[in-house]
């Protein structure tokens, strides 16, 4: 491990990490994975042990900490073999409660930050919509102001927390003869009027609640308007660095932990005589997953390092995600290839890693819409610039 990068309470923080979710969660995750359901009780063990205050201000309950530790919190969740619990926490964790914390008011912190932080309230960011995909421009809910409150209408749909959580970080459109320059951000209460989400069923991440969500007539009080009236897709898009980032590393990690599995069954699985790891075919194979993974964790620690020191990263995570998630599903299919028949055994765990990593491509931005936004910087010379 590059010692450059993580530092000897890093170490000790991941072994914690690493035991808490071995003895807490790993008992429970086939059960999730089958109802979908992730029980309460887990969320409040993480607030207990602070997980979720990782890079959140003390003053809110948070620890301040270095964005290596979320590094190390994202590459642990990888390691379990479950996309959609791990999907469910960093979602939480830093998709809504990011906005929270870069957009909320003090009181706004207080009310959702704060029990964010303890695990006692579950939050969700709603922007993808039935008909906008990536194109997050082409929203079409609305929030009008109208006296004290706004009133909501639209859908939101692939929300990962969708169904279960109780609050919900939400864009809307609150001028929508302004284009993206009139859409904004508000945080709401589940339980507000006009609120109905459906449950979707998915190819993947079975443990996570990923929700279709509707908005009829919902009234926002406009004390929950985050930030100012039409900035919302300025905050979206300097966020989509963190959110692209993520999944890139959650990428390499899943990989590596596919890589590590497999060398294991390689080394036991005999074939001819010997073990199935002395084969050169194999070898080469393995040799070349190996180099794609580690060529892309190493640009995912430099990127997060740049992003820590407070660079605006967009072109470098964007790039991160496209290749990562790219090289993971690769890497997966490969090791599945190494089982043989096992490789197709629900009792085997390539079966689940192949079928989460699949969402890497398409969840935050499809590959598709990356790659445009990258041509854009290299060959139209756009800059994309943070909010101000």
């Amino acid at each position: 491990m590059n010692t450059t990068y993580f530092t000897e309470e890093h170490h000790l923080f991941r072994k914690s990490l690493s035991d808490f979710l071995k003895k807490e969660v790993v008992p429970h995750l086939d059960k999730w994975e089958k109802t979908g359901t992730i029980e309460r009780f887990i969320w409040e063990k993480f607030g207990e042990m602070g997980f979720f205050g990782i890079n959140y201000p003390e003053q809110y309950g948070g620890l301040d900490l270095d964005i290596f530790y979320t590094v190390i919190f994202l590459e642990e969740l990888q390691k379990i073999n479950s996309g959609g619990f791990a999907a469910a926490m960093w979602a939480h964790a830093y998709l809504a409660m990011t906005h929270l914390n870069k957009e909320g008011s003090h009181e706004q912190k207080e009310k959702y930050l704060a029990p964010s932080i303890t695990g006692e309230k579950i939050g969700c960011l709603c922007i993808t919509e039935p008909f906008g995909g990536s194109d997050v421009a082409g929203m079409r809910s609305t929030a009008i102001k109208n006296g004290d409150h706004y009133v909501l209408n639209g859908s939101k749909t692939f929300i990962t927390n969708g169904v279960y959580s109780d609050y919900l970080v939400i864009a809307a459109k609150t001028n929508p003869e302004d284009g993206n320059k009139g859409m904004s951000i508000f945080v709401i209460d589940r339980d507000t009027p006009g609120i109905a989400s459906t449950k979707l069923d998915k190819l993947g991440w079975r443990a996570s609640d990923t929700g279709e969500i509707s908005f009829t007539d919902v009234k926002i009080p406009t004390e929950n308007l985050m930030g100012e009236e039409g900035k919302g897709f300025p905050y979206i898009m300097q966020h989509f660095a963190l959110e692209r980032l993520i999944m890139g590393i959650n990428a390499h990690a899943r990989a590596e932990s596919a890589i590590d599995y497999t060398l294991q069954y390689m080394s036991d699985r005999t074939a001819f005589g010997k073990t199935i790891d002395k084969f050169q075919a194999l070898r080469h194979r393995i040799a070349d997953i190996a180099s794609e993974a580690e060529m892309c964790k190493q640009f995912n620690y430099l990127t997060a390092q740049r992003l820590g020191h407070g660079e605006y990263v967009v072109k470098e995570a964007t790039m991160s995600k496209l290749l990562s998630t790219k090289m993971a599903d690769k890497a997966i299919d490969e090791c599945l290839q190494f089982l043989g028949g096992y490789g197709y055994m629900e009792d085997y765990p390539l079966a689940r890693m192949l079928r989460d990593s699949r969402l890497g491509p398409i969840g935050g931005g499809t590959s598709e819409i990356l790659r445009e936004i990258i041509a854009k910087m290299i060959i139209d010379k756009k800059e994309y610039k943070p909010a101000t």
